[in-house]
């Protein structure tokens, strides 16, 4: 299968959300929050859309039930987002062409941006694309650190920056495009040699930079979908903000 693929991950409970209910449920605009996120998938052309479901599965699925293309993955475990790919096997098996890897709890994603993305990747056919943005308080954001052409060289987590790369401001917001193929590729090389034994999305363009891949950085997001949604306090703001910009209220629908 040929075309442009989508994975959304929704497996997350969200603790700090206080709540029992699957983080991506939880409404923005009185609609659950996912549901912008596809919104903005379905405009940029993707043919299929796998969403990676974990607690409470079957009230996502429940929700999502009206949507077209869509196909759900089960993430029995929450291993890392890595692992949360790595289920989608199965499906990128037997795909060719772009996979877009984005998380369910970022409603303010923009179409903009993903197209400037895909619009990249059809033209140069890159390994990886990590989409970018600069955020001024960078504090607990993984880093994209390029070498002195201006080339991407890696993203380090903060716990693991120096403090020359603490002062870096442009961050990873957790949005990829990934040739499929490649990205199976790193896949299968994925570790979880690390303090929480889990496996990260994050390391995979690192691993297809050494193996002198193609890895670009695009610093195209745009300020607002670096609001990331992690605790009540987060939702109300990212709430705000939309309606703020536009976005329509569930109930005005």
């Amino acid at each position: 299968m040929t075309g442009r693929m989508a994975i959304v991950l929704a497996a997350g409970k969200g603790t700090r959300m206080k709540s029992d209910l699957p983080k991506v449920l939880h409404p923005v605009c009185s609609r659950p929050m996912i549901h912008f996120v596809l919104d903005s998938i379905a405009q940029c052309g993707v043919d299929h859309t796998v969403v990676v479901v974990g607690h409470r599965a079957d009230d996502v699925r429940s929700e999502l039930a009206n949507r077209p293309q869509v196909d759900y993955a089960v993430q029995d475990e929450q291993l890392g987002t890595g692992h949360a790919v790595k289920i989608c096997k199965p499906f990128l098996e037997s795909h060719e062409g772009a996979v877009l890897v984005v998380a369910g709890d970022s409603p303010l994603i923009q179409v903009d941006s993903i197209a400037a993305l895909m619009k990249t990747y059809d033209e140069a056919q890159p390994a990886c694309i990590l989409g970018t943005t600069q955020k001024p308080d960078p504090t607990g954001l993984g880093r994209i650190v390029r070498d002195g052409e201006g080339r991407f060289a890696k993203i380090v987590e903060e716990k693991e920056a120096t403090e020359a790369e603490k002062q870096i401001t442009e961050v990873n917001m957790s949005t990829y495009l990934f040739d499929c193929q490649r990205l199976l590729f790193s896949l299968e090389r994925l570790t979880n040699d690390n303090s929480k034994g889990e496996y990260y999305i994050t390391d995979c363009p690192g691993i297809l930079k050494q193996n002198g891949e193609d890895v670009r950085a695009m610093n195209v997001l745009q300020p607002c979908e670096s609001l990331s949604i992690n605790t009540l306090e987060e939702l109300a703001i990212v709430d705000a903000e939309m309606r703020k910009m536009g976005y329509q209220d569930a109930s005005d629908a």
